[in-house]
């Protein structure tokens, strides 16, 4: 993490990163997924980190058995967060609690390479994108998806929320 005054690291031995963002809620807390092997074998991590004026510290981690491609942070709860990941799955996970995930949505039927909760707080949606060429529409409330968008050629690569507009996503393909 950087700032105008400076810059700090913290290592993950063994992982690479694969996504990282922001907590909307308390600032210097970002979440990061990442992955083993460059993400095409091994086990993934979603790993919580913090600024202060110690550093930067490892808050929470919490392991997958494939590699985590992206990670959003809820919209109404400062502790949930979704993956997504090799096995096609997305995962939630709350930071208050010590072992993980609390659901797990399994639709895609490739890679899911991309995740974004919606930023419109009175709709609670997570559009996810994979590599089976499909977009997603998800309510974590239901535990399954409400819609399937098909229309790529290819893999999709990202998926995200207009800020402007609710209701209204973006996704890119290869």
């Amino acid at each position: 993490m950087g700032t105008a005054a400076g810059a700090g690291a913290l290592r993950l031995p063994g992982l690479h990163g694969y996504a990282v963002e922001f907590s909307p809620y308390c600032p210097g807390r970002v979440a990061c997924a990442a992955a083993q092997y460059y993400g095409m074998a091994g086990c993934g991590t979603l790993a919580v980190l913090e600024q202060n004026e110690a550093g930067i510290v490892l808050l929470r981690s919490f392991d997958w058995n494939d590699g985590l491609f992206d990670v959003t942070w809820s919209e109404n709860n400062e502790n949930m967060l979704i993956t997504c990941s090799g096995d096609g799955s997305l995962q939630i996970w709350d930071m208050a609690k010590t072992k993980g995930p609390l659901q797990v949505y399994k639709e895609h039927t490739l890679e899911a390479y991309s995740v974004d909760w919606s930023q419109t707080r009175g709709e609670q949606l997570v559009v996810s994108g994979s590599w089976d060429q499909t977009a997603k529409l998800w309510d974590p409330a239901v535990g399954k998806s409400l819609c399937t968008f098909k229309g790529h050629e290819a893999v999709i690569y990202s998926t995200i929320w207009s800020p402007h507009i609710p209701g209204c996503f973006a996704s890119a393909s290869g």
